[in-house]
């Protein structure tokens, strides 16, 4: 069975609860509940982790046995070359995937150090950036 690793950044632990005109009222667990049930359509699997902290997020890259990773680095995206590195280093195909269109807010986060290692970025669209990105990824992996 085909395995993928989500990893949600730093804040993203709140999601519901801040900034709800940006980030929407979905709680990270109602985004991996549907994560779920998508991955378990495509008869995958999928394991999650959070964290706040860059080094415990590049710790998990390092040790993980999947088969891709779907990533939102959140603020990270605009900041960590760890990260960066850590993905490039494992090489497994991923996707990095944003609820906010970070294209449309602060020009801070218009550059993102993580989309030149994935193998692709998808931005804008709430919840289902991470559908549409386990799709992607998924078919990525198969070949399709």
């Amino acid at each position: 069975m085909t395995k993928i690793l989500v990893i949600h950044g730093p804040n993203l632990d709140v999601l519901g609860k801040r900034e709800t005109g940006i980030y929407g009222e979905e709680t990270i667990e109602s985004i991996n509940a549907a994560i779920e049930k998508a991955a378990g359509a495509e008869k995958a699997e999928v394991e999650f982790y959070q964290s706040n902290h860059e080094g415990d997020i590049v710790d998990k890259i390092n040790g993980t046995d999947v088969s891709g990773i779907l990533i939102n680095p959140a603020a990270y995206t605009h900041t960590s070359v760890a990260i960066h590195d850590a993905l490039r280093a494992k090489g497994l195909p991923a996707v990095e995937v944003h609820l906010s269109n970070i294209y449309s807010r602060e020009e801070f986060r218009h550059k993102s150090l993580i989309a030149p290692v994935v193998t692709g970025q998808i931005s804008g669209f709430g919840k289902n950036s991470y559908i549409l990105g386990l799709k992607a990824l998924l078919e990525t992996i198969h070949g399709r």
